[in-house]
Protein backbone atom coordinates (compact mmCIF):
# COMPACT_ATOMS: atom_id res chain seq x y z
CA UNK A 1 0.00 0.00 0.00
CA UNK A 2 1.30 3.51 -1.10
CA UNK A 3 1.49 5.31 2.39
CA UNK A 4 1.22 9.05 2.94
CA UNK A 5 4.59 10.97 2.96
CA UNK A 6 5.05 13.74 5.89
CA UNK A 7 8.24 15.13 5.25
CA UNK A 8 8.89 17.00 7.76
CA UNK A 9 7.47 17.35 11.21
CA UNK A 10 7.83 18.10 14.94
CA UNK A 11 5.81 15.57 16.45
CA UNK A 12 5.94 12.18 15.78
CA UNK A 13 2.41 10.87 15.70
CA UNK A 14 2.91 7.11 14.80
CA UNK A 15 0.02 6.85 12.07
CA UNK A 16 0.01 3.47 10.37
CA UNK A 17 -0.66 4.57 7.16
CA UNK A 18 2.25 7.61 7.14
CA UNK A 19 6.27 7.79 6.82
CA UNK A 20 7.17 10.81 8.84
CA UNK A 21 10.44 12.35 8.75
CA UNK A 22 10.80 13.49 12.27
CA UNK A 23 12.79 16.83 12.89
CA UNK A 24 15.54 15.99 15.73
CA UNK A 25 18.30 18.15 17.29
CA UNK A 26 21.58 16.65 18.56
CA UNK A 27 20.98 17.78 22.05
CA UNK A 28 17.77 16.20 22.74
CA UNK A 29 17.28 13.28 20.51
CA UNK A 30 14.55 10.86 21.49
CA UNK A 31 16.01 7.16 20.39
CA UNK A 32 12.56 5.55 20.14
CA UNK A 33 11.76 7.72 16.93
CA UNK A 34 11.54 5.36 14.01
CA UNK A 35 12.49 7.41 11.17
CA UNK A 36 14.04 11.25 11.61
CA UNK A 37 15.98 14.12 10.23
CA UNK A 38 18.88 15.77 12.57
CA UNK A 39 20.49 18.90 12.44
CA UNK A 40 21.68 22.39 13.55
CA UNK A 41 18.42 24.77 12.89
CA UNK A 42 20.17 28.34 12.28
CA UNK A 43 18.21 29.73 15.55
CA UNK A 44 19.85 27.59 17.85
CA UNK A 45 23.45 27.54 17.07
CA UNK A 46 25.32 27.58 20.42
CA UNK A 47 29.01 27.89 19.74
CA UNK A 48 29.54 26.17 23.28
CA UNK A 49 28.41 23.00 22.12
CA UNK A 50 28.75 23.16 18.38
CA UNK A 51 31.61 20.42 17.82
CA UNK A 52 29.90 18.03 20.34
CA UNK A 53 26.52 18.67 18.09
CA UNK A 54 28.41 17.97 15.01
CA UNK A 55 29.95 15.07 16.12
CA UNK A 56 26.60 13.66 17.39
CA UNK A 57 24.75 14.39 13.51
CA UNK A 58 27.86 12.68 12.03
CA UNK A 59 27.12 9.67 14.00
CA UNK A 60 23.48 9.21 14.04
CA UNK A 61 23.70 9.92 9.83
CA UNK A 62 25.28 6.54 9.57
CA UNK A 63 22.11 4.96 11.31
CA UNK A 64 19.46 3.52 8.68
CA UNK A 65 16.47 5.11 10.81
CA UNK A 66 18.43 8.59 10.05
CA UNK A 67 16.84 9.70 6.78
CA UNK A 68 17.56 13.12 6.58
CA UNK A 69 20.56 15.57 7.71
CA UNK A 70 18.20 18.57 9.03
CA UNK A 71 16.97 20.88 9.57
CA UNK A 72 19.58 23.12 8.90
CA UNK A 73 20.08 26.25 6.58
CA UNK A 74 19.91 30.24 6.57
CA UNK A 75 17.93 32.75 8.11
CA UNK A 76 18.55 36.19 7.50
CA UNK A 77 15.69 37.82 10.12
CA UNK A 78 17.48 36.30 13.42
CA UNK A 79 20.09 37.27 15.48
CA UNK A 80 22.63 35.03 14.13
CA UNK A 81 25.14 36.83 12.46
CA UNK A 82 25.10 35.06 8.65
CA UNK A 83 28.53 34.30 8.60
CA UNK A 84 28.27 32.14 11.81
CA UNK A 85 25.24 30.48 10.26
CA UNK A 86 27.11 29.76 6.83
CA UNK A 87 30.41 28.36 8.69
CA UNK A 88 27.53 25.39 10.85
CA UNK A 89 25.92 25.10 7.30
CA UNK A 90 28.60 24.33 5.80
CA UNK A 91 30.21 21.92 8.09
CA UNK A 92 26.96 20.06 8.29
CA UNK A 93 27.06 19.57 4.56
CA UNK A 94 30.85 18.64 4.52
CA UNK A 95 29.35 15.81 6.98
CA UNK A 96 26.60 14.57 4.73
CA UNK A 97 28.14 14.31 1.70
CA UNK A 98 30.17 11.49 2.42
CA UNK A 99 26.87 9.57 3.20
CA UNK A 100 24.52 11.05 0.14
CA UNK A 101 21.80 11.36 2.15
CA UNK A 102 18.84 14.03 1.34
CA UNK A 103 19.40 17.50 3.38
CA UNK A 104 15.81 19.31 4.68
CA UNK A 105 16.83 22.46 4.58
CA UNK A 106 15.40 25.97 6.25
CA UNK A 107 15.50 29.17 4.41
CA UNK A 108 14.64 32.60 5.17
CA UNK A 109 15.46 35.45 2.62
CA UNK A 110 19.04 33.84 1.99
CA UNK A 111 17.96 31.65 -1.48
CA UNK A 112 20.78 33.24 -3.71
CA UNK A 113 23.10 31.91 -0.65
CA UNK A 114 21.88 28.54 -0.70
CA UNK A 115 21.86 27.86 -4.11
CA UNK A 116 25.64 29.44 -4.08
CA UNK A 117 27.00 27.39 -1.12
CA UNK A 118 25.28 23.85 -3.33
CA UNK A 119 27.47 24.95 -6.01
CA UNK A 120 30.92 26.13 -4.43
CA UNK A 121 30.38 22.34 -2.38
CA UNK A 122 29.73 20.46 -5.04
CA UNK A 123 26.57 19.18 -3.29
CA UNK A 124 24.68 16.24 -5.49
CA UNK A 125 22.61 15.25 -2.60
CA UNK A 126 18.97 15.83 -3.18
CA UNK A 127 18.10 19.50 -0.77
CA UNK A 128 14.56 19.88 0.20
CA UNK A 129 13.40 23.38 0.61
CA UNK A 130 10.48 22.56 4.03
CA UNK A 131 7.65 24.86 4.20
CA UNK A 132 7.86 26.57 0.97
CA UNK A 133 6.40 29.80 0.57
CA UNK A 134 7.73 32.25 -1.66
CA UNK A 135 6.60 33.19 -5.03
CA UNK A 136 7.11 31.66 -8.58
CA UNK A 137 10.34 33.22 -9.46
CA UNK A 138 11.83 32.32 -6.08
CA UNK A 139 10.76 28.81 -7.00
CA UNK A 140 12.00 28.40 -10.69
CA UNK A 141 15.39 29.72 -9.43
CA UNK A 142 15.32 26.33 -6.95
CA UNK A 143 13.69 24.44 -9.24
CA UNK A 144 16.49 24.74 -11.95
CA UNK A 145 18.97 24.39 -9.80
CA UNK A 146 17.95 21.32 -8.66
CA UNK A 147 16.33 21.37 -5.36
CA UNK A 148 12.76 20.08 -4.32
CA UNK A 149 10.34 22.17 -2.83
CA UNK A 150 8.33 20.67 0.14
CA UNK A 151 4.54 22.12 0.92
CA UNK A 152 2.59 22.57 3.84
CA UNK A 153 1.43 25.04 6.18
CA UNK A 154 1.89 28.24 3.44
CA UNK A 155 -0.30 26.03 1.24
CA UNK A 156 -2.94 25.80 3.39
CA UNK A 157 -2.70 29.47 4.71
CA UNK A 158 -1.72 31.20 1.55
CA UNK A 159 -3.83 31.49 -1.64
CA UNK A 160 -1.33 32.94 -3.60
CA UNK A 161 1.04 29.99 -3.08
CA UNK A 162 -1.54 27.83 -5.23
CA UNK A 163 -0.17 29.31 -8.54
CA UNK A 164 3.19 28.48 -7.33
CA UNK A 165 2.24 24.51 -6.36
CA UNK A 166 0.14 24.44 -9.73
CA UNK A 167 3.03 24.91 -12.08
CA UNK A 168 5.33 22.90 -9.75
CA UNK A 169 6.56 19.84 -11.71
CA UNK A 170 5.01 17.00 -10.01
CA UNK A 171 8.40 15.00 -9.77
CA UNK A 172 10.18 17.97 -7.78
CA UNK A 173 7.32 18.38 -5.14
CA UNK A 174 6.98 16.97 -1.60
CA UNK A 175 4.08 17.51 1.28
CA UNK A 176 4.83 18.30 5.21
CA UNK A 177 2.87 19.65 7.88
CA UNK A 178 5.84 21.10 9.69
CA UNK A 179 4.60 22.02 13.26
CA UNK A 180 0.63 23.18 12.08
CA UNK A 181 -2.34 21.63 14.30
CA UNK A 182 -3.66 20.30 11.04
CA UNK A 183 -3.34 16.76 9.67
CA UNK A 184 -0.76 15.25 6.85
CA UNK A 185 -4.72 14.19 5.28
CA UNK A 186 -5.88 17.51 4.98
CA UNK A 187 -2.56 18.97 3.10
CA UNK A 188 -3.11 16.21 0.81
CA UNK A 189 -6.15 16.85 0.18
CA UNK A 190 -5.53 20.22 -0.38
CA UNK A 191 -2.48 19.78 -2.37
CA UNK A 192 -4.82 17.64 -4.91
CA UNK A 193 -7.76 20.02 -5.26
CA UNK A 194 -4.78 22.32 -6.22
CA UNK A 195 -3.28 19.98 -8.93
CA UNK A 196 -7.01 18.89 -9.82
CA UNK A 197 -6.56 15.12 -9.20
CA UNK A 198 -7.24 12.65 -6.57
CA UNK A 199 -5.57 11.80 -2.89
CA UNK A 200 -4.39 8.73 -4.05
CA UNK A 201 -2.45 10.43 -7.26
CA UNK A 202 -1.24 13.39 -4.88
CA UNK A 203 -0.33 9.89 -2.84
CA UNK A 204 1.28 8.14 -5.47
CA UNK A 205 3.59 11.31 -6.99
CA UNK A 206 4.71 12.27 -3.16
CA UNK A 207 5.78 8.52 -2.28
CA UNK A 208 7.54 8.20 -5.91
CA UNK A 209 9.42 11.35 -5.00
CA UNK A 210 10.35 10.08 -1.80
CA UNK A 211 11.38 6.56 -2.90
CA UNK A 212 13.71 8.56 -5.40
CA UNK A 213 14.86 11.54 -3.20
CA UNK A 214 15.52 8.82 -0.53
CA UNK A 215 16.82 5.51 -1.80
Amino acid sequence: MTKFINLHTHKFSNLSDVIEVVNQYPWEFDASIPNYSIGIHPWFIDENRLEKDLEIIKEKLQFTECLALGECGLDKRIEIPLEMQILVFKKQLEIVKQMNKPIVLHCVAAFDEVIAIKKELKITNPMIIHGFSKNEQVAKSLLKNDFYLSFGKYLLRNPDLEKVFKFAPENQILLETDTIEESIYQVYEKAAAIKGISVDKMKAIVFTNFSRIFS
